[in-house]
């Protein structure tokens, strides 16, 4: 008829899960960790034309060394940001609890 109407869509049901680290062990969040990982690492590695990438690339190994560079700061980051978090809840600035492994 023409006329010009506004829809509203609801899902009954998603069927997906959710994933709740609060409620994970060490063991359980270390493996979650590494499954978002992995899948973030699969979905950069299929946004780009392999050919095109290696050819911005080359030959040398320039991008090499300039990735184990980032990577070595990067880690070195996160130990500085750690030990910040170790100091602050020895000084009472954060509150802690040790939870059991497992």
């Amino acid at each position: 008829d023409g006329k010009r109407r506004d829809f509203y869509i609801r899902q009954l049901r998603d069927w997906k899960g959710i994933a709740m680290p609060e409620t994970m062990t060490p063991l359980q969040l270390e493996t979650f960790g590494g499954i978002c990982g992995l899948t973030l690492a699969r979905a950069h590695a299929r946004s780009g034309d392999r050919i095109a990438i290696a050819s911005y690339l080359g030959k040398k190994d320039s991008f090499d060394r300039a990735l184990v560079t980032f990577a070595e700061a990067y880690a070195d980051q996160n130990e500085r940001d750690h030990q910040a978090l170790v100091d602050a809840v020895k000084a009472g600035r954060l509150p802690a609890q040790d939870v059991p492994a497992g």
